[in-house]
């Protein structure tokens, strides 16, 4: 399906994608401490003292890539929050830490929430459940205590990680071009990964490389000193490596590849897939993976891994390494199901990084040169019909990633917690469903991104089912960014989504953490949202997420407050159910005491504080047969 663009002109996308930003408002901020993987670096890409260690002191940020500089300060449209930590919060009254305004209004009235235990339920997918696993925190088991269902090993550095190693990333763009061995543990090997994912009986999506290249060892770097001896900045922790940026602040011609790499052609990674599945069937494991991934974000690229790929890519080259990495993959394990493009940004969804290079979306040199289609609906089209063509599937899931880019929504802990970012924050949820929203932002356009993403499968390539492999809405300690959580895996499950990884994990016991744990065990003994979502109703300023079981004998509700001031008392009416035989309730303000449960009574009303959000469980009455 070919979609216009309403953009405001390709000088806004020459001052955020032209000037090599694409907004850093997706990986960035992801930076953690080696020696306290729990820390946020207290520094600015500005500066470029960002305090991550590797072994005793390695810096390292996980962003997403900026061309002009790594660290830089990011340009004038670039919102500081998104690179910043969040801010302090003022105390608020005794019973929450986050300030309520004085002046707050009871309702007049008792607005109702409805059930239809008749409607049509529709099957959700456990897989929406799902986080990204971080080499930085390898032994942390924050993942298990949310209640993730899948982690996906992805992001940047696994473009470049060498499986025969075990355990060797390059950073890329995102800290000097450094191979590493992010977990700072020498011994460590991904069969770690694997072994902790059985232990915690959680699923594997695993990405694998297409590049080309992957890192050579752990101690080698894309822009050494000694042959690039005049850059704008060097690895304060280790000061021979740089970060590819002349003294006037443009990027320097890399040298070979082999300064950090080895070649890695599409058959090491098959060979990698044969590996696992070896080992699967020596031990009895069943099946370690159970989603393969395509690399990550390949039209980026360019600017992440300019050290290998300096050239952008384009409609062809991407076509071209999927194809020979699904053969290769499917080759070794023919039941594999793959995920492609990986793709991230509303830009990249349409056009190349070749169009981004060559004059951007007015020119559009490549897409042009392939029938003008936008670039994913592209893809899926040639696939589809090499796979008609050669009887060789190709992919089963369309996978791409979201961040909102709204001023100061940011990402992880980071982000405005004023009163305007923090309701954008809510209402840029709407961009992954609702028609009738406009993301107010640079895109300025009505997304809808899943049900965009079903269009152009059943347009292009039928059947294929639908990943979002990386979204984050920000303030993870905040409870907007509780609240935006909690809209999502709503969301995910109202629209049908088949595998959703929020980037990496919340802290235990933040916001964010408290929304994963409304769907995934509210009372601390595992009682979770349901298999099979059912529409509900809800006055404004409040959602409802419903779910049932098989019998249709039980319903667990998610209601959330979204307003910050007002308190909502509401009542519930069931249509066509069974009498209700019992009801709990849980109700979290994202303070430290998180889900409470409170009395209740079948048929009381949920009485909601601002900002707030509840889980109710009603057991019916059993129909009689």
């Amino acid at each position: 399906m070919a979609l216009r663009r309403a953009n405001p002109g390709w000088g806004v996308f020459a001052a955020r994608i032209g000037r090599m930003t694409i907004m850093a408002m997706t990986e960035s901020n992801k930076t953690l401490s080696m020696t306290n993987p729990r820390k946020r670096a207290q520094t600015t890409a500005a500066n470029g003292a960002l305090g991550l260690m590797l072994g005793a002191s390695l810096a390292l940020c996980a962003c997403k890539p900026q061309v002009a500089s790594t660290p830089q300060t990011p340009p004038e449209n670039t919102s500081q929050a998104a690179l910043e930590n969040t801010p302090q919060i003022p105390p608020g009254n005794a019973s929450s830490p986050w300030p309520i305004p004085a002046a707050q209004a009871k309702p007049l009235a008792t607005p109702a929430l409805a059930v239809d235990c008749q409607a049509k339920p529709t099957p959700i997918s456990p897989f929406i459940y799902g986080v990204a696993f971080d080499p930085q925190r390898a032994g942390d088991d924050t993942a298990q205590h949310l209640g993730a269902t899948m982690r996906r090993w992805g992001g940047n550095l696994s473009t470049r990680f060498n499986w025969k190693l075990g355990n060797a990333w390059n950073t890329a763009s995102d800290w000097y071009f450094r191979n590493v061995n992010y977990t700072g543990n020498p011994r460590w090997h991904y069969n770690d990964f694997l072994k902790q994912q059985r232990q915690w009986n959680m699923q594997t999506a695993l990405s694998i490389p297409m590049l080309g290249w992957v890192a050579k060892d752990t101690t080698s770097s894309g822009f050494p000193l000694q042959q690039f001896p005049k850059q704008q900045a060097f690895d304060p922790q280790h000061p021979p490596f740089g970060n590819g940026i002349g003294p006037d602040g443009k990027p320097l011609p890399p040298g070979p590849p082999t300064l950090t790499s080895v070649p890695a052609p599409p058959e090491m990674m098959g060979e990698w897939v044969k590996t696992l599945r070896k080992e699967d069937a020596a031990k009895g494991y069943g099946r370690s993976v159970h989603l393969y991934f395509l690399d990550n974000e390949p039209n980026l690229w360019n600017q992440t891994h300019r050290d290998i790929h300096p050239e952008p890519l384009s409609y062809d080259e991407l076509l071209e390494k999927t194809i020979a990495t699904v053969n290769a993959i499917r080759k070794a394990d023919p039941q594999a199901l793959i995920a492609g493009p990986c793709e991230w940004g509303w830009t990249n969804f349409f056009w190349s990084a070749k169009d981004i290079a060559q004059g951007g979306p007015r020119l559009a040199p490549d897409r042009r040169a392939h029938d003008g289609m936008p670039l994913v609906p592209w893809y899926l089209k040639k696939l589809y019909e090499h796979q008609q063509k050669t009887g060789e599937r190709m992919l089963d899931v369309l996978d791409l990633h979201h961040y909102p880019q709204g001023q100061g929504v940011g990402i992880g802990e980071g982000g405005g917690v004023d009163a305007p970012t923090s309701a954008l924050r809510l209402r840029m949820t709407r961009s992954l469903w609702d028609p009738s929203y406009k993301e107010e932002s640079w895109v300025n356009e009505k997304m809808r991104l899943i049900p965009l993403m079903r269009e152009w499968v059943a347009e292009n390539y039928p059947g294929l089912k639908l990943s979002l492999g990386e979204y984050n809405f920000g303030a993870e300690n905040h409870p907007s960014g509780g609240l935006a959580q909690a809209e999502a895996l709503g969301r995910f499950a109202q629209e049908g989504l088949d595998y959703a990884f929020a980037w990496y994990y919340p802290k235990k016991g933040s916001a964010a953490a408290q929304a994963f744990r409304a769907f995934r065990n509210y009372d601390g003994k595992g009682a979770r949202f349901l298999q099979h979502f059912l529409p509900g109703t809800a006055p404004e300023e409040v959602s409802i997420f419903v779910s049932t079981n098989e019998a249709r004998d039980k319903l667990v509700l998610v209601v959330l407050n979204l307003s910050a001031t007002q308190p909502k008392t509401l009542s519930l009416t069931l249509q066509n159910c069974s009498p209700i035989q019992q009801q709990r309730q849980f109700v979290t303000r994202f303070d430290a005491a998180g889900l409470v449960q409170s009395q209740a009574k079948p048929g009381d009303a949920l009485s909601l504080p601002p900002f707030s959000l509840a889980v109710v469980e009603l057991s019916l009455a059993k129909e009689k047969p």
